[in-house]
């Protein structure tokens, strides 16, 4: 139970903020935000606050903001449809009930002739007297069809109505706002566990190793590896990784006094691939700073942004197959596993998730925030843009085959897991 609410937690956190990127940006566009969900299928809670309904749905695995203009989101009156109106103070429609027996002695039927929900914003067409109406219609008018209430949208107030740029960073934001989180995360674990020094210190040597036979202590500050200077342990790692067999120079300071230390490292293979290893272990001191902290969010943020795109560049040049990859089984298992180190490590699992989450958006793929950001720039390339029948049947295929990958890589969870 602890890893489910971990694990609904961690992936409910990092799809709001997400979403709530798409959200603030297409509010600050003047875009009209009809829905904010999280989570998908049906509905459990759902509060309606000015025109945006805010759900959370029954599965955690995804969420999304629906904004007025996109997937087929207006309504068209056709000619010789019948539709009940409610007039305000002003004459204008403030209710159009598409339901054709509505009892209410104050709302007029009308037979439609012509009509513009979006940019104009009229009715027109015979009442039952068989008189000609034109009537405008209210910007705040709702659209009433089977008890369900819906907001009309003005043009102005659409998604395909904004700027390019207006559009393009809506759907940026979401992605960009992963980065954000995980910057975040890490700067409040700097705040509340402290910042690595990530000074080279030996914290432990092996017995027989390659580090102990070279006369290796506890304790010692490695400065330099065959005469280049090391201020990190990072790069003392490095350096001994990528010199599998070779014989190395290591200078410490022990107790104030420099060593020198002839090194052979052993070689180790690991998914195909060489590298060093001499047997020592390190243990950062941790240090507390406001600056060091922020600093810390940036590095690590930083970091794990270039080590999964390595990664991807390994997946698209063949270096791992596809059954290296994980879906949400996988995910869930990986929690469990983290979440018994201790709410320090849930909490940076979680910001490496964030990273790889606008990542995965970024990806120039149909469907997906980056395929959509493509389109844009096509558009800006072209100066109008893709035909939407066109550009909706690109992501209607992507969306397809992004549920085969799932349902591969999900299958391969749960061998791999449960068999």
């Amino acid at each position: 139970m602890e890893t489910v609410i971990a694990f609904i937690v961690i992936f409910g956190t990092l799809v709001a903020f997400h979403e709530f990127g798409h959200f603030l940006f297409a509010k600050k566009a003047g875009i009209m935000v009809r829905e904010f969900a999280i989570g998908m299928g049906p509905k459990i809670l759902a509060v309606r606050k000015g025109e945006t309904q805010y759900t959370i749905r029954l599965l955690p695995l995804g969420g999304y903001v629906r904004m007025a203009g996109e997937d087929f989101d207006t309504v068209e009156l056709q000619p010789g449809y019948r539709v009940g109106l409610l007039l305000n103070a002003q004459d204008e429609i403030e209710k159009i009930y598409l339901n054709r027996n509505v009892s209410n002695p104050n709302i007029l039927n009308v037979e439609v002739e012509k009509s513009d929900l979006d940019k104009e914003l009229y009715i027109e067409g015979y009442d039952e007297d068989g008189q000609l109406v034109h009537l405008k219609i209210s910007r705040t008018a709702m659209i009433i069809e089977k008890g369900q209430e819906t907001l009309i949208a003005p043009y102005d107030r659409q998604f395909e109505s904004k700027s390019l740029g207006s559009r393009a960073l809506a759907i940026f934001a979401g992605p960009l706002f992963n980065f954000i989180l995980a910057f975040f995360i890490f700067l409040a674990l700097g705040l509340m566990n402290g910042v690595p020094t990530n000074e080279p210190i030996i914290s432990e040597v092996k017995p027989d190793t390659p580090a102990e036979m070279a006369g290796m202590k506890k304790d010692d500050l490695v400065t330099a590896v065959d005469g280049k200077s090391i201020d990190s342990w990072l790069k003392f790692s490095e350096a001994i990784q990528k010199s599998a067999g070779v014989p190395m120079s290591i200078e410490v300071d022990r107790a104030g006094k420099q060593v020198i230390l002839d090194v052979v490292p052993d070689t180790v293979e690991d998914a195909g691939q060489e590298f060093g290893q001499i047997g020592v272990m390190y243990s950062s001191p941790l240090e507390k700073g406001f600056i060091k902290s922020i600093v810390f969010g940036a590095e690590q943020t930083y970091t794990w942004t270039v080590k999964i795109f390595e990664l991807l560049g390994m997946l698209v040049t063949g270096q791992f197959t596809i059954d290296a990859l994980s879906g949400p089984v996988g995910i869930y298992k990986a929690t469990e596993e983290v979440a018994q180190h201790g709410i320090f490590n849930l909490m940076n699992w979680g910001a490496v998730l964030s990273i790889n989450l606008g990542i995965m958006n970024l990806l120039p793929l149909p469907a997906l925030d980056g395929g959509r950001l493509l389109f844009f720039l096509f558009e800006g390339l072209r100066g109008k843009p893709i035909d939407k029948q066109k550009e909706g049947m690109v992501h209607f295929v992507g969306i397809m085959l992004l549920m085969v990958l799932m349902l591969v890589v999900t299958w391969n969870d749960i061998q791999r897991f449960f068999f």
